[in-house]
């Protein structure tokens, strides 16, 4: 069987915009403008508002307490015990009643989504805590650098006195 081979395609035609972007970079179109709102993509509609939908919105029930006061360790803890307890309790039916496996799954997919969403929730606090130790490593490392700095300018005034010393002594 004899393999068969082709060039690549040959480059969209808007490449042509972009021919003098060297000589002038004010040359090429300006980008399109961010979107707003929602989009369809590949079917299904999404948004650019960074908002973590409700399980309700998503036709889940929350076995957590509502509001803004929650306690994410509590009610992480409370969710864990109860996904251990659920795996435990699907390990019995699945041996003593194997067809009636189904509500025990279902209730197991019930915790793993609520666990899920309350993690959810914590991503803003981890982006926030990620980007403080961020800035506070690289506070450090300039801090440290400026002090090389300083310590090397000290070495070099030094070796610049004892050179001037030497000259002048001989």
């Amino acid at each position: 069987m004899a393999a068969t081979s082709s060039s690549y395609p040959p480059p969209p035609p808007y490449y042509r915009l972009y021919k003098d972007y060297l000589e002038d970079s004010e040359s090429a179109p300006e980008p399109p403008p961010p979107i707003q709102g929602s989009y369809p993509l590949f079917g299904a509609n999404y948004t650019t508002d960074v908002v973590l939908p409700s399980l309700e919105d998503q036709g889940v029930r929350q076995l957590y307490p509502k509001g803004p006061n929650i306690d994410y360790k509590k009610e992480l803890r409370s969710l864990n015990r109860e996904l251990q307890l659920h795996i435990l309790e699907l390990a019995d039916v699945l041996v003593e009643r194997p067809s009636q496996y189904a509500r025990r799954v279902e209730d197991i997919s019930l915790i793993f989504k609520n666990l899920h969403h309350l993690l959810n929730s914590l991503r803003p606090h981890q982006a926030r805590a990620t980007l403080i130790h961020i800035l506070e490593h690289q506070i450090q490392c300039r801090k440290q650098a400026v002090e090389d700095i300083k310590r090397r300018r000290e070495e070099a005034h030094k070796l610049l006195k004892e050179s001037l010393q030497t000259l002048d002594g001989h």
